[in-house]
C-alpha cells in the first residue's frame, strides 16, 4: 500500500481527480452505510442537489491525499493559485498573536496547514492511524514547519504550548470527539456530539480563523479561503459550541459539494449518553 500511495503522489493532480470521483462512486455504490450516511446527511442540510457532485468530491478528497503528502511542500502550495483573506493572517503577525485554524472537514482541508507551515511554524491536532505504514507516510509528508499533535491530552498541551509562543494551531472542529470531550450542540438542525476543545482554545487570545480550501474543476487547483467568526464566541459551554457549529454551516453552505457528507457526524460516542438524556448524578 505504501507503493500505491507514493505511485499516485506522482501522478497529475487532474488525473488523480478523475480516478477519484470514479472511486467516490465506486463507494457509494459498495457502502450501504456509507450511502445512508451521506443521504441522510445532505437531507439534514436540505442540500440533496449537491449530493452526486458530492460522492465524487469525496473521491477526490481521498485520491489527492497521496500528492498533498508525499511530495515536495513547495510543489504542494503552488496548487493553491488564489487566496482570499491572508490580510487577516498578517494582521495576527503585527500583532503577534497567536492564530487558532478551524478547519472542517471541506474542500482539500489538508492543505491548508500546509500553505501557512511553508511560511511559519504550525502545529496540527490529528488522530493518528492506526495502520502504521500510513502513519509513517503522514510523518514523511509534514514540512519541517508542520507539527503533529496526537488527539489526547498530550496533543492538546502541544497545542497550548504552541499558542503561548504565538504560533498557529489547526483542528478539525467538526470531527466527533471522544466521551467527556464535547457537548450536545445543534448541525444543521440535529443534536452532534461538538468538540468542546475548539471553544477552549478561542478562550487564549488567539486569532480565531476559519479556513478551508475550494477544489478547483479539472485539477486546476484550489483557492483558500480565510475569514474571522462573525461575532466572538460568548455563553456557557454548549452555546459556543452552538455558535461554532452555525459558523461552520455558513461556511459549508459556500460549497456544499465538497463537504464531507459521508463522515457520521451525528453518532453517539461510547460511552456519551444521547442527546436529551440526563446524565446520572453521582
Amino acid at each position: 500500500m505504501a507503493f500505491l500511495f507514493r505511485f499516485l503522489a506522482r501522478l497529475p493532480l487532474p488525473l488523480l481527480h478523475n480516478l477519484g470521483a470514479l472511486a467516490g462512486w465506486l463507494v457509494y455504490a459498495a457502502s450501504p452505510t456509507y450511502r445512508r450516511h451521506l443521504r441522510e446527511n445532505t437531507a439534514q442540510a436540505g442540500v440533496e442537489k449537491a449530493r452526486p457532485a458530492a460522492v465524487a468530491e469525496a473521491g477526490k478528497s481521498i485520491l489527492e491525499l497521496p500528492k498533498i503528502w508525499l511530495r515536495p511542500q513547495e510543489e504542494v502550495i503552488e496548487r493553491i493559485v488564489r487566496v482570499f483573506g491572508w490580510e487577516l493572517v498578517e494582521a495576527a503577525w503585527r500583532e503577534q498573536r497567536g492564530i487558532l485554524f478551524l478547519t472542517p472537514h471541506l474542500g482539500c482541508y489538508e492543505i491548508t496547514a500546509q500553505y501557512y507551515a511553508a511560511r511559519r511554524p504550525i502545529t496540527v491536532l490529528y488522530r493518528p492511524p492506526k495502520r502504521t505504514w500510513l502513519a509513517s507516510l503522514l510523518e514523511q509528508g509534514r514540512g519541517a514547519n508542520l507539527k503533529l499533535a496526537p488527539a489526547d491530552f498530550s496533543g492538546v498541551r502541544l497545542l497550548m504550548r504552541a499558542l503561548r509562543r504565538r504560533e498557529a494551531v489547526g483542528i478539525l472542529p467538526d470531527q466527533v470527539p471522544g466521551q467527556g470531550e464535547g457537548v450536545w450542540a445543534p448541525f444543521f438542525g440535529r443534536p452532534a456530539y461538538t468538540m468542546t476543545l475548539a471553544v477552549r482554545l478561542a478562550e487564549a487570545g488567539a486569532t480565531v480563523l476559519l479556513a478551508y480550501a475550494e477544489r478547483l474543476a479539472y485539477g486546476a487547483g484550489y483557492r483558500l479561503h480565510l475569514r474571522t467568526l462573525a461575532a466572538p464566541l460568548a455563553g456557557t459551554l454548549a452555546e459556543r459550541a452552538a455558535q461554532l457549529n452555525g459558523e461552520l454551516e455558513l461556511l459549508v453552505r459556500e460549497c456544499p459539494e465538497q463537504y464531507l457528507w459521508g463522515y457520521n457526524r451525528y453518532k453517539v460516542p461510547a460511552g456519551v449518553s444521547g442527546p436529551g438524556v440526563r446524565a446520572e448524578s453521582c
